[in-house]
């Protein structure tokens, strides 16, 4: 009895580096456009969208239709957009208060909160990559981040009512 091999031709799939260069080059402005309205600042729009094609040319390979890579870009933008809007929304301003207020403040927190605004403010990590380094759920980096911020924009408030 003869076996029969059956070898398929591989799916062509356009380059990364090309089919994003046109990406780019097509929907560049209407993506950066489509963040400074989510986000209300051109500089962060744009770093947003760059992030987003940075991200889609490290998962080029996983994506299934190249034909959808547009809504990809879109999708990433507008959640990232929204989540760079809700992260500068709870940041309290502490930019004048004293440096010892501020160390103290962020001191008095507990472990787990402090660990993840320091993360978050210094650092500027995402929520996934603060997860992965405190080895705990995105859930609980959002509760904590929450609750973090809260108790800075506390101080931050009792300052200015004192000032």
């Amino acid at each position: 009895m003869a076996v029969i091999e059956l070898r398929t031709a591989p799916v062509q799939r356009p380059d990364a580096d090309a089919a994003l260069e046109a990406l780019y080059a097509a929907h560049w402005q209407p993506l950066v456009r489509l963040s400074v309205l989510l986000v209300s600042d051109l500089s962060t729009a744009e770093e947003v969208v760059e992030d987003a094609f940075v991200a889609m040319h490290q998962r080029w390979h996983r994506l299934r239709d190249t034909e959808k890579a547009l809504a990809y870009l879109r999708k990433t933008v507008a959640s990232r957009s929204r989540a760079g809007a809700r992260h500068r929304r709870a940041r309290p301003d502490l930019a004048g208060a004293p440096p010892q207020l501020v160390l103290g403040a962020i001191q008095a927190l507990p472990q787990r909160q402090r660990e993840v605004v320091a993360l978050r403010c210094y650092l500027q990590l995402s929520e996934a990559d603060i997860a992965d380094t405190l080895g705990i759920r995105r859930r609980s980096v959002r509760r904590h981040a929450s609750e973090g911020m809260a108790a800075l924009s506390a101080v931050s408030a009792g300052r200015s009512r004192t000032a």
